[in-house]
């Protein structure tokens, strides 16, 4: 009995370890975008940090963001390729550390999902260059959207509106 249960949980370990192990990466190929780059030229283009984010779906510290506290008119473009994903009007503090919108700016993002945690999250990234920006939660303002794009500022620009 004890060499069958032994064998029972073996299996079942190397079951799961072989699944695991054939699971496809979740990072998004840059041939089904229109701005499309080898890694080689993303890496020429982008500081360390803005490359590490938006191609290596990493997480700047939180708080260290330039534009955390930006609340002039604006828009807030991908640092990669320019298009524009927010604008400052849905900016809103949510006390996280990274700059949080309630909303994007019509077909400037685009929706993915990653398990890197252990847990399913929505992955936001830009709809034309498909870098990652951040994740959207659902604990934004009630009396907006109900959501939050938590976004990583190394992975945007901001530019002021014109007076």
């Amino acid at each position: 009995m004890k060499k069958l249960l032994l064998f029972t949980v073996l299996s079942v370990f190397l079951i799961s370890c072989n699944g695991n192990a054939q699971k496809k990466s979740d990072k998004k190929s840059s041939e089904n975008y229109e701005v499309s780059k080898t890694e080689a030229e993303w890496k020429a283009e982008l500081t360390s940090d803005q490359y590490a984010v938006l191609r290596n779906a990493a997480t700047e510290t939180p708080f260290t963001s330039d534009l955390l506290d930006i609340k002039e008119p604006g828009t807030f473009v991908c640092a990669a390729c320019g298009q524009e994903l927010y604008e400052t009007k849905y900016k809103f503090k949510s006390g996280t550390g990274w700059p949080s919108f309630d909303r994007a700016i019509e077909g400037g993002v685009a929706y993915g999902s990653d398990s890197k945690l252990g847990y399913q999250r929505d992955e936001v990234h830009c709809a034309r260059c498909g870098g990652h920006l951040g994740h959207v939660f659902n604990d934004g303002p009630a009396e907006t959207t109900g959501k939050r794009h938590c976004i990583n500022g190394v992975a945007m620009k901001f530019i002021a509106e014109e007076k």
